[in-house]
């Protein structure tokens, strides 16, 4: 297995943002070439945990990657900046990171046309923010990239984070993400703009999502919202909504439980459909 760390290098300054305790790090769990296998192209996966824009969670971290990495998938965990860290630092750094893997496919035996982001929760929000505005210039001029060096082949949400502005938000993750300004006429420019179900388009790549119904930390709506939108614009999508279960269920079993409650047998067949969504492209 390829694993290793790898700093993730963003202009801040460029794009008019402090560079103060930012540290992105993307870890890699990839197959290692082999003579006796032979030259493969694998898809890649970059995920990005959840934890409210304000830590990375360790429950969505390496288990999800090496649960993937073992159907074949090339894994990526991006640590991002997340601490009092205002948009887009947060996606400026999911953009370098998918450069960075398309950059280096050879290293990492990965197909650059199929190079997906993941996100739980919060991360969530991430992964569809690039989604989203990996063809602006918020993301292409600072950080001097064409919107194909960037641009995810598809986009797979866990109970995602999706609305800024109404009354399915999930408060505490935008104050993360924005600040507590909410007077600010600029500020509420960036609050209405972070509210993805509003920023599909005819160029938002495929997505998968899913959700529980009776989440009561990011309510489904987040979902549902995004999954209109996605149906507005005729963008593929798979979902699927669990009847019930938290909120964090990351795999939904024994390895990433801290209690019986995230122990989900029916919820976590989420996983062998989000790894035969991928491998359909």
């Amino acid at each position: 297995m390829i694993f290793e760390t790898i700093d993730i290098k963003v202009d801040y300054e460029k794009a008019g943002l402090s560079d103060e305790c930012c540290n992105p790090i993307l870890t890699s769990y990839c197959t290692s070439k082999s003579e006796e296998i032979g030259n493969k192209r694998f898809p890649a996966l970059i995920i990005c945990p959840g934890g409210g824009y304000d830590y990375v969670s360790d429950r969505e971290n390496e288990p999800v990657a090496l649960r993937f990495a073992g159907h074949g998938i090339a894994s990526f965990v991006l640590k991002y900046s997340c601490v009092n860290k205002k948009f887009p630092t947060a996606v400026l750094e999911l953009a370098s990171a998918v450069k960075y893997v398309r950059d280096n496919c050879e290293k990492y035996q990965v197909d650059k046309d199929k190079i997906f982001v993941m996100g739980f929760s919060a991360g969530g929000h991430l992964a569809a923010s690039l989604s989203n505005f990996y063809d602006k210039d918020i993301l292409t001029k600072a950080l001097e990239v064409k919107p194909d060096d960037i641009k995810p082949n598809g986009c797979l949400l866990c109970y995602p984070v999706i609305t800024s502005d109404s009354e399915y938000t999930h408060e505490t993750s935008i104050l993360n993400l924005l600040g507590n300004d909410k007077t600010n006429e600029e500020a509420l420019k960036i609050r209405k703009m972070v509210s993805l179900e509003n920023r599909v388009s005819e160029t938002t790549p495929p997505t998968f999502l899913w959700h529980t119904a009776d989440d009561s930390a990011v309510p489904v709506e987040n979902s549902l919202r995004y999954m209109m939108s996605l149906s507005k614009y005729k963008i593929p999508f798979e979902s699927h909504i669990y009847e019930w279960g938290n909120h964090g269920l990351s795999l939904c079993n024994y390895q990433i439980s801290t209690g019986e409650h995230h122990i989900m047998p029916v919820n976590e067949k989420w996983v062998e459909h989000a790894i035969a969504w991928i491998k359909r492209f």
